[in-house]
């Protein structure tokens, strides 16, 4: 099960929080919903003039909100260029998402000092790699050998597609450590991303263990509540 399953979903509520913390209405709930995933695509496929990523090295986008205002946390390897000159970029985004959902937004910016350990920024890596027509054995293997190197339990990276311009479609996957896929208290970090060559797309998928979770870090419901007390059975006599 746990090789179907999007890992960090998988811990959602039990391990780790949820990316969109807010408490709404029925009648409202579903507006929202659409609402914050409009914020999300419109930061991740924003462009600039040279038609590159306008806001690079975006790991994940959390969202907050108030009866005044949305918070949009944006986690990223590269805060120099989401900031900008004295935050104009940062000013010019809120403007941008607040023309866009007419409500009052609110931008923090977390830096990721370890990217090699989060799996989003290295499954773009790979893609932006593949996308420069790297080889894609020689792409995976150093992207498995720095995070190994950035001191993570083990990383598995898959590709699917055309790979080598080949005919036929395959997928090719390498892993170094271990990964325990099933295993709720293993802090798996999972991410995805698609690399666009001239045979078609290739899908990036990357699982990173960076260990276990301590019992401060959940942000979950405490799984140990719900177990049941290992006593045992009460005999009775006949």
């Amino acid at each position: 099960m746990g090789q179907k399953v999007n890992p960090i979903g998988f811990r959602t509520g039990i391990m780790t929080g949820w990316k969109s913390r807010w408490f709404a209405s029925k009648q409202e709930f579903a507006d929202l919903l659409v609402e914050d995933q409009r914020i999300r695509d419109f930061i991740k496929n924003a462009k600039d003039k040279q038609g590159k990523p306008a806001y690079p090295g975006l790991a994940k986008i959390e969202i907050e909100r108030t009866r005044d205002e949305v918070k949009v946390i944006l986690f990223t390897s590269r805060p120099g260029i989401l900031i900008g000159r004295k935050g104009e970029r940062v000013e010019e985004l809120e403007k941008q998402l607040q023309d866009k959902t007419g409500r009052r937004i609110s931008i923090k910016i977390e830096e990721i000092k370890r990217p090699e350990l989060v799996a989003q920024l290295v499954a773009e890596d790979i893609a932006e790699q593949l996308s420069k027509r790297a080889g894609f054995r020689r792409t995976m293997k150093r992207a498995i050998e720095q995070t190994m190197e950035a001191g993570a339990k083990g990383i598995k990276v898959q590709l699917s597609g055309r790979l080598g311009g080949a005919e036929m479609s395959r997928r090719e996957k390498q892993i170094a450590g271990s990964m325990p896929l099933s295993t709720l208290r293993a802090k798996i970090d999972y991410g995805f991303a698609e690399a666009k060559i001239p045979q078609g797309h290739i899908g990036v998928q990357v699982w990173i263990n960076q260990g276990t979770y301590s019992e401060d870090e959940s942000d979950g419901d405490d799984a140990q509540k719900g177990q049941v007390p290992k006593k045992p059975k009460r005999a009775y006599k006949r």
